[in-house]
């Protein structure tokens, strides 16, 4: 069984940006939505 999770995290697509759609420099499965230009305040 862990093998098939660890199997689905790698063959997951690059994140693109919510805002851009530029792919993201991190890991697929974090949380963020926005890459770091259109993140900043």
């Amino acid at each position: 069984m862990i093998e098939n999770v660890v199997e689905f995290f790698k063959n997951l697509p690059p994140k693109q940006c919510a805002s851009c759609g530029e792919k993201m420099e991190e890991q697929h499965e974090c949380y963020g939505t926005k890459c770091d230009s259109c993140n900043e305040l």
